[in-house]
C-alpha cells in the first residue's frame, strides 16, 4: 500500500517551510509521524512531492530514518511536467495544484493510494481505516475520503478554509469549499459566503484514498486547464475538484469514513506552539517513541 504527501506548498501563511519545521520532541518533521502511522498499519511504499530544491535533502533525511524494506520515492513537483505534445512557455511562480502534484506521481504508483498533506497530522486512526478500506477496495473504482468532524478543525489564530460534506449515508455526495471558517459563539461561520454551521459537519482535511484511474482525469484536466489562458495565470488545478468532477460524471464512488482520530496543522506560525505540546504529550502517552525512527 502507497502512502503520498504532498510537500511543495510554500507555506505563505506560517512564514517559512513547515514541511521542514521541527516540530517532534527529537526534531521530528510533522510528516514523520504521518509516515510512522502509515507503516504501522502495513504501507510499504511512501512516495513524496516537494519542490525540486528539496529533493537530494527530503529523500537522505527520510532513508537515514526509513526501514530498508519500506520503498521510498521523493519526486520533484516542475512546471515543466505537462502532458505529451503540450508546451508552456509562460512566467509563473506557483506550482500547478494538489492535482497536479498527485499526477506526478503516475509512474511510480500502480494500485491504491492514500493521499495527505505532509504539514498536517491525521492521527493514527485515520491510516488504519485507510488501510482497511484498501484492503477491501484493492481493484474497483471505489475512493474514500477520511472526514474530520468541522469544530475540532479550527484554528485559535484566524480563519481557515474547509471543505464541508455532503453525505448520504457513507456516501460522499460532494464537498462544499469554505474560505473563511472561524468559531462565533456556538456556531462555526464562514465570513466569506456568510453560512453557519453547528460545528459538528464532517469535513475533508485532504486525506484521499485513490486509485490509478485519477491519473487519466488528472491529464485529461490538465490538457484542458491549459487551453485556457486565464487559468493558466490565475488559477491551481485542485484534487479534491477533480474527484468531484469523477463523482458526478459516475465514474467512482466516494466512501466517507470518519477518521476516529485528532487531527491537527501548522496553518499559522502561532499553531506551531501547539503543534510542539501536542507531539510531545503524545510521546509522553507512549503513542510514540521518541526519537521516533530509534
Amino acid at each position: 500500500m502507497t502512502l503520498l504527501l504532498m510537500a511543495a506548498g510554500s507555506g505563505s501563511r506560517y512564514g517559512k517551510l513547515k514541511q521542514f519545521d521541527d516540530l517532534g520532541p527529537k526534531g521530528e518533521f510533522l510528516m514523520e509521524f504521518g509516515i510512522y502511522d502509515a507503516l504501522k498499519n502495513n504501507f510499504d511504499h511512501i512516495v513524496v512531492i516537494t519542490k525540486k530544491e528539496n529533493v537530494t535533502f527530503l529523500k537522505s533525511h527520510l532513508e537515514d530514518r526509513l526501514p530498508s524494506k519500506v520503498k521510498l520515492d521523493v519526486l520533484p513537483q516542475e512546471l515543466s511536467d505537462l502532458p505529451d505534445g503540450v508546451d508552456f512557455k509562460g512566467v509563473r511562480k506557483k506550482p500547478w495544484g494538489t492535482a497536479h502534484a498527485v499526477w506526478t506521481a503516475r509512474k511510480v504508483i500502480n494500485g491504491p493510494f492514500a493521499v495527505i498533506n505532509a504539514d498536517d497530522f491525521y492521527g493514527h486512526s485515520a491510516y488504519q481505516n485507510a488501510a482497511k478500506f484498501m484492503q477491501q477496495h484493492p481493484s474497483d473504482n471505489t475512493y474514500a475520503l477520511l472526514g474530520y468532524t468541522l469544530k475540532n478543525t479550527l484554528s485559535e489564530n484566524g480563519s481557515v478554509s474547509r471543505g464541508v460534506c455532503e453525505v448520504n449515508e457513507d456516501d460522499l455526495k460532494s464537498v462544499e469549499e469554505r474560505l473563511k471558517l472561524e468559531q462565533v459563539g456556538d456556531q462555526v461561520v464562514d465570513h466569506d459566503s456568510g453560512k453557519r454551521y453547528t460545528g459538528n459537519e464532517q469535513v475533508s482535511m485532504n486525506f484521499w484514498v485513490c486509485k490509478p484511474s485519477i491519473f487519466d482525469k488528472i491529464e485529461s484536466e490538465f490538457r484542458t486547464f491549459l487551453s485556457d489562458d486565464n487559468r493558466i495565470a490565475n488559477s491551481e488545478l485542485y484534487l479534491p475538484i477533480i474527484i468531484q468532477q469523477m463523482l458526478q460524471a459516475e465514474e467512482v464512488r466516494v466512501k466517507l469514513i470518519p477518521s476516529g482520530g485528532e487531527w491537527f496543522g501548522v496553518t499559522y506560525a502561532s499553531d506551531k506552539e501547539k503543534a510542539l505540546k501536542k507531539l510531545q504529550d503524545k510521546t509522553n502517552n507512549n503513542e510514540y517513541i521518541s526519537p521516533l525512527w530509534s
